[in-house]
């Protein structure tokens, strides 16, 4: 591994490129038909975007939405180009900070979908299940503990 990554990226920065917009972790460029959106390695909790990053995070995100974009693919169509910056615009595949952490997209409508996936009662899980006992619509048994480990993810 190089000592670059062993940094955490925060923030991208692409020369010659416009930064369409900078979330609390993906920052997204707009190249005219297309997007790139450049996972970076910033930690968001609770809605706020930490000063640390985690080195790789944006990688591993990447890696994961490449997943199950190419494994919903034959389901439905996606905006998905390419992960593979070799096949991205100038700069990008002289840019190896970016390997791993960057998607060329069509533009697409948003369709918005959030899977979340919890080992522990916590956050609106727990204000859920405190509410109601169940969390998502599933009913979870009684008595569970705010923060304490679920009986199967």
């Amino acid at each position: 591994m190089t000592q670059s990554q062993h940094a955490a990226m925060t923030q991208s920065n692409i020369e010659g490129m416009t930064l369409a917009s900078r979330g609390k972790v993906r920052d997204m460029y707009d190249l005219g038909d297309h997007l790139l959106i450049v996972a970076t390695d910033r930690i968001s909790a609770f809605d706020v975007v930490l000063p640390n990053g985690i080195p790789n995070k944006g990688r591993v995100l990447t890696a994961l939405s490449e997943f199950w974009f190419n494994t919903l693919a034959s389901a439905r169509p996606n905006h998905l180009i390419t992960t593979d910056t070799a096949q991205m615009p100038e700069p990008l595949p002289k840019m190896p900070e970016m390997a791993g952490r960057t998607m060329l997209v069509h533009k697409a409508e948003v369709f918005p979908v959030e899977c979340v996936v919890r080992g522990y009662l916590a956050g609106s899980g727990w204000k859920e299940y405190a509410a109601s006992g169940a969390v998502c619509g599933i009913q979870l048994p009684a008595g569970l503990k705010k923060g304490g480990r679920l009986p199967e993810p």
